[in-house]
């Protein structure tokens, strides 16, 4: 993995046995490294378009689609390079990574062998961008727009995510909370979205705990602009919040509420990224709850281990949020956070973080905040460890 601010690696469960890559030069140069023998072949001058047909057509075809198993001897199906929700979802980098080290730098199978000594990063590079090309149709967004998930904020790329957050008060009342959240992408730029939470709190005379569900979240999410010349993404979603928490307990606002909130996210110079959200939330029954609205800041920076280890990426996020009526006011937080990939594979990330408040401390108190998230697209929890 690179060290661009681009979604930490995400390598597609399609090659299930861990041939990410034999979509890289697998054909007649894999089978020479095999050998142990180096080609003669003068790959330095090649384009892109001819480093493939020379070196991975045998295996992929001229087309990209793959040759049948009958053709290339092994029954392990290989990708459809012109299937454009495979080939876009993953950065370059993951891509470059097994090329260049061999399956196990992603925690798939030693069969796809590590190319780095043969060819140089520019030439695999090449090869890639043709691969790149066999996708015809531009509305799926890159997977280097799909930038690390900050603790609050919405990242704006649609995504097959599910992320566990859990919450713990640090001064005043024990409160403990937690969120489960799954995300569906559905066709180029689509995602629908279930938000379940729950929380913990102290009795008044901390004799013991009462806790219960919160009120359930469903939406949905549409990329309307992306764009990799400009490293930037522009999404719109919609939201409802129903009232399954016991309003009577704290648990819940007590009344269907509807939110709609635009997303962006930017790469910048020097592998750092800049995500924006901004919120708006209207009660069903005014009674209740009062409209409200927020907006969300992160700025961070990915770090990677080596060319394709694991990634760090530090992030702070500025929060504000504030009801919409007279007197009201504006709450602001600072959030410091680090997210990490877990796994070899990459597609397991956790994010601890403290939200501290800037302003009306006296009755807001910080927050430790940890996540675990797996991107389930790319295979198992507990696949590529």
């Amino acid at each position: 993995m690179s060290t661009t601010p681009m979604a930490p690696s995400r390598v597609s469960r399609v090659i299930g046995s861990g041939l990410l890559l034999t979509a890289l030069l697998a054909g007649p140069l894999a089978a020479q490294v095999g050998e142990g023998s180096w080609p003669s072949t003068d790959y330095a001058s090649m384009n892109g378009e001819e480093l493939y047909r020379e070196a991975c057509a045998g295996c992929h075809g001229p087309d990209g689609t793959g040759m049948p198993s009958s053709a290339v001897g092994f029954q392990v199906p290989l990708p459809d390079f012109t299937d454009c929700s495979f080939a876009t979802r993953e950065p370059d980098s993951d891509w470059l990574a097994v090329a260049h080290d061999g399956g196990p730098t992603r925690g798939f199978d030693p069969l796809m062998p590590a190319l780095g000594g043969v060819l140089t990063v520019d030439q695999l590079q090449r090869a890639l961008d043709h691969i790149r090309s066999m996708c015809a149709d531009d509305d799926w967004p890159r997977g280097e727009l799909n930038l690390p998930r900050a603790m609050v904020t919405e990242k704006a790329y649609p995504e097959d995510e599910a992320v566990f957050t859990y919450g713990a008060s640090l001064d005043g009342p024990a409160v403990l909370t937690g969120e489960l959240v799954y995300e569906k992408r559905f066709g180029a730029r689509n995602q629908v979205e279930l938000v379940v939470p729950f929380s913990y709190r102290s009795r008044a005379d901390a004799s013991s705990w009462h806790g219960g569900l919160g009120d359930v979240v469903v939406g949905v999410k549409r990329a309307f602009y992306h764009s990799m010349e400009r490293g930037s993404i522009f999404s719109g979603a919609a939201e409802i919040k129903l009232p399954t928490g016991d309003y009577q307990r704290g648990f819940g606002v007590g009344t269907p509420v509807f939110e709609t909130f635009a997303s962006y996210g930017h790469i910048l110079p020097a592998d750092a990224f800049l995500q924006f959200q901004g919120v708006y939330e209207r009660p069903f029954d005014a009674d209740r709850a009062g409209d409200e609205a927020a907006l969300r800041l992160v700025l961070g920076k990915s770090f990677t281990e080596g060319a394709w280890g694991r990634t760090w990426s530090p992030m702070v996020e500025v929060l504000s949020s504030r009801e919409l009526e007279d007197g009201a006011t504006t709450h602001w937080d600072l959030t410091p956070q680090l997210q990490v990939t877990l796994n070899t594979r990459q597609h397991v990330m956790a994010n601890l973080a403290v939200r501290v408040p800037v302003n009306d401390t006296a009755t807001r108190e910080p927050t430790l905040l940890f996540y675990i998230l797996w991107d389930w697209f790319d295979g198992g929890f507990f696949e590529g460890w």
